[in-house]
């Protein structure tokens, strides 16, 4: 049978091991797929020496790639939004199967790119563009398609898990992790997507939408960044008996799906508590399975390469099947997608760590739990720390049950008007996920 032919489009780090994975394993992926796959042909904008292509025809024109006639397959790994969504459109538009690394392309055109190739009968794959390595959205496609998933939650940014791994190890502060990770190479020279968790919205967009059979709403997404918390804090959630994580939360309620992106305490117990560094992890609760784990590297040349990959192995084994008999884009049949609303911040529901700082003076403790009490807050423990010989402030440390989000607002506007508490009050969600 003939080789499958694919062009890759973009040769940086992900497609460089792209290329370099299907050379070396050619004979093993022949094998799983049924035929030959052959990179026909590379647009690069740069050439990369560290990858040696051969023969392999090399363009600088993307389009010139998608409109060869020859091609079956193309691979995109551009990155972005603008040429990237053009390319993917016209390859589809040409009926050419596309696989995909791009999470903000999907998470924010995904809706309109899947309509597009369902029209035209062709394959859009996305493995790779959440967590790397790790199989996580096909097996919530498939693997889990006999549950009624109730949440999925991910450390599904290696860069903010480098930095909040650091600061807890080592007692360093967010700017000078910061500086080492850039310096490494995990953040770029603007990490605003990584410590802000953009990036992990995108990929908790996707996961949610397969998980919960609803359409992608990045722009819905809640997300808060990791540059507030400080070294005070990681130690005040360990000797709790916690660590923060950036962590995502998607979760089904009645009322709507909750999908946001914070700092979380999580019980120091916990598997995903433990994983440290630049690795990624994504925990699926199922109704069926109950808690499932998957772990590994959420970024990197081969790792990614390997997600790629073997979405071109899906795609070559489906290429001669009916359309309409396929696994579909988001798991659920397009016409099957729910409208439950995705919830403001507001009202979602969580525990909540709170930290004050107050003068040294009797009775704020009782002011700060009739506060708290008045708006049916429970409180489950509270550590209070000696006062601080800088400015003679005393810190408290609050861990609540769980309520609503508008009602710890509320708790919080009236605790900082309090004449006892200085400055803000500091809040980071708790998840148990039980």
């Amino acid at each position: 049978m003939k080789p499958v032919k694919v062009g890759i489009c973009g040769l940086g780090t992900v497609g460089s091991g792209t290329f370099n994975v299907l050379k070396r394993n050619a004979e093993e992926i022949a094998r799983r797929a049924g035929r030959g796959i052959e990179v026909a042909q590379i647009a690069q904008r740069r050439s990369n020496p560290k990858c040696d292509t051969g023969t392999t025809p090399i363009t600088s024109d993307v389009f010139a790639l998608v409109d060869n006639p020859d091609i079956d397959i193309i691979v995109e790994l551009i990155g972005g939004y603008t040429v990237a969504r053009e390319l993917v459109m016209r390859a589809i538009e040409n009926g050419k199967h596309v696989v995909t690394a791009n999470k903000a392309l999907i998470a924010v055109h995904g809706n309109e790119i899947f309509a597009k190739a369902r029209e035209k009968g062709v394959i859009v794959a996305f493995e790779a563009s959440v967590a790397g390595g790790i199989p996580v959205i096909k097996a919530l496609r498939e693997g889990l398609a006999a549950n009624r998933i109730n949440w999925v939650a991910g450390i599904i940014n290696g860069t903010g898990n480098f930095i909040l791994t650091e600061m807890r190890e080592k007692g360093r502060a967010f700017e000078d992790v910061l500086k080492e990770a850039q310096a490494l190479g995990y953040a770029e020279a603007d990490p605003t997507f990584d410590v802000e968790g953009i990036d992990a919205a995108h990929k908790l967009t996707i996961l949610a939408s397969i998980a919960f059979g609803i359409p992608l709403q990045f722009d819905k997404a809640y997300t808060e960044g990791i540059a507030q918390l400080t070294t005070a804090d990681v130690g005040y959630a360990e000797a709790l008996g916690y660590r923060i994580k950036h962590l995502g939360v998607a979760r089904s309620t009645a009322q709507g799906i909750e999908l946001r992106v914070h700092p979380t305490l999580i019980p120091a117990d916990r598997l995903i508590a433990n994983v440290n560094g630049v690795m990624n992890a994504v925990m699926v609760n199922g109704d069926a399975a109950g808690s499932t784990l998957f772990y590994g590297a959420g970024a990197g040349m081969e790792p990614t390469a390997s997600a790629v990959v073997a979405d071109l192995v899906d795609v070559v084994r489906a290429m001669t099947s009916d359309p309409e008999n396929r696994v579909p884009h988001l798991a659920f049949q397009p016409d099957a997608l729910s409208d439950h609303p995705v919830l403001p911040i507001e009202a979602c529901e969580s525990a909540y760590y709170l930290r004050i700082q107050a003068k040294d003076h009797p009775g704020v403790l009782a002011q700060v739990a009739s506060i708290l009490s008045e708006r049916g807050i429970n409180i489950e423990s509270i550590m209070q720390k000696e006062a601080e010989e800088h400015d003679g402030l005393v810190p408290m440390i609050l861990l609540t049950h769980r309520v609503l989000e508008q009602h710890i607002s509320g708790a919080i506007e009236a605790l900082e008007a309090l004449s006892d508490v200085i400055g803000p009050v500091v809040r980071i969600r708790v998840e148990h996920l039980n």
